[in-house]
């Protein structure tokens, strides 16, 4: 199956241009990544231009997933869906925090927690695993929130 993901305020809280904190995405998308393919949809380029400057801000994306250990299929394409010129990127899911019925959480980025659960649902994600996955959700909110604390 192929999911396309976008990554602020899905992957990472709302703070581009830089890349924001963690809200547990990374396990659920490890996750998902052993049994099919993901893909970064995003609208964050490289060729983004201030003055002089040129930014790495789709690069930043990409360094988020490769240090989370989450393999990408492909970024802003669908490598294997050459069957039309639409821009329109062919997946069977998106997961994005401007889609409708997707949960947030209050500060409107993905809950993670109810997503995995309607990735459950979907048949997704295997009932064993769902609890440890919220463990790890939960744990990886905690550490950001101590690291905020402090």
């Amino acid at each position: 199956m192929y999911i396309c993901v976008d990554f602020d305020g899905t992957c990472v809280e709302h703070d581009f241009p830089h890349v924001g904190k963690e809200i547990g995405a990374a396990p659920v998308l490890r996750y998902l990544a052993k049994d099919h393919n993901l893909i970064l949809y995003t609208m964050r380029g490289d060729s983004d231009t201030c003055g002089d400057k040129k930014y790495t801000f789709l690069s930043d994306a990409i360094e988020w997933f490769r240090q989370h250990d989450i393999p990408l299929y492909g970024i802003n394409e669908n490598p294997r869906a050459k069957f039309s010129d639409s821009p329109k990127v062919h997946a069977d899911i998106y997961i994005d925090d401007r889609s409708l019925g997707i949960p947030l959480d209050h500060n409107k980025n993905v809950d993670w927690v109810e997503c995995a659960k309607l990735l459950q649902r979907m048949g997704l994600i295997d009932g064993i695993d769902m609890d440890n996955l919220i463990k790890q959700i939960i744990h990886e909110k905690k550490i950001i929130e101590n690291e905020i604390q402090n």
